[in-house]
């Protein structure tokens, strides 16, 4: 999958509409599953795109970098997010349609509404930059780390599902469902945890690295959160041996 692939075909767009009719009359969130999609929200107002472009001024008032090297920190944080971003989508979507469940489906409901907000930011931001949305570079390789994580089956960065794995939820239903996409999900939380911290300790750009705090923050507790549905499920976290 690629940094500008794109959304599936029902698009998060089309989310919240498709989830409401599908869904009936509103029912109460499961508890901290709302907040998420209202601080990707509130991000989205508080650093405003101009607020990454070369005009010499940030969402604070304070002068920002020059628009940044094709090579550098922030034009590969935010291609290689949206990426990962976007398989956190597909998956949601996925299980979306594979359960009835209530909490599974809000947290999925959340994350589609979250990420894809965040995923639009960030390659529009490169757009302004005027940068390419693909880069030859190795993914992760602007972390400059020595990363030698191995892409393999369509896992192009750490956390993220192999294809196989994506088959496999799209064949289960249920409480099956509900517990391999938890397990993939704090997988794929845990990975872009790492990666935003990666970006944090190397950021030049206020803006951006707030966003990448942010990430942090919320998939940090999003992580607990998951792992608590799984034990309600009797399961626990880390994905198996397909």
């Amino acid at each position: 999958m690629t940094a500008d692939a794109a959304l599936p075909e029902d698009g998060s767009e089309h989310a919240a509409e498709e989830f409401a009719d599908e869904a009936g009359a509103p029912r109460p969130a499961r508890r901290r599953l709302w907040w998420p999609a209202a601080l990707a929200a509130a991000l989205a107002l508080a650093l405003g795109v101009p607020a990454l472009v070369a005009s010499g001024t940030s969402a604070s008032g304070s002068a920002s970098v020059a628009v940044p090297a094709d090579d550098s920190p922030e034009a590969g944080f935010a291609r290689d997010m949206a990426t990962h971003h976007q398989q956190a989508v597909d998956l949601s979507f996925i299980v979306r349609d594979r359960t009835g469940d209530d909490p599974t489906r809000t947290l999925a409901f959340d994350i589609i509404n979250t990420q894809a907000n965040q995923r639009g930011m960030m390659m529009g931001w490169i757009d302004q930059w005027g940068l390419p949305q693909h880069s030859a570079a190795k993914p992760m390789a602007w972390m400059r780390m020595g990363h030698d994580y191995q892409a393999h089956d369509g896992s192009l960065m750490p956390g993220m599902a192999t294809n196989t794995q994506l088959a496999k939820l799209r064949s289960l239903s249920g409480r099956d469902a509900e517990v391999y996409y938890l397990q993939l999900m704090i997988q794929h939380h845990k990975g872009g945890v790492e990666m935003a911290q990666g970006y944090v300790d190397l950021a030049k750009n206020d803006a951006e690295k707030r966003l990448a705090q942010s990430m942090v923050v919320a998939q940090t507790s999003e992580v607990q959160l998951m792992t608590d549905m799984l034990t309600e499920r009797g399961a626990a976290p880390g994905v198996p041996e397909s």
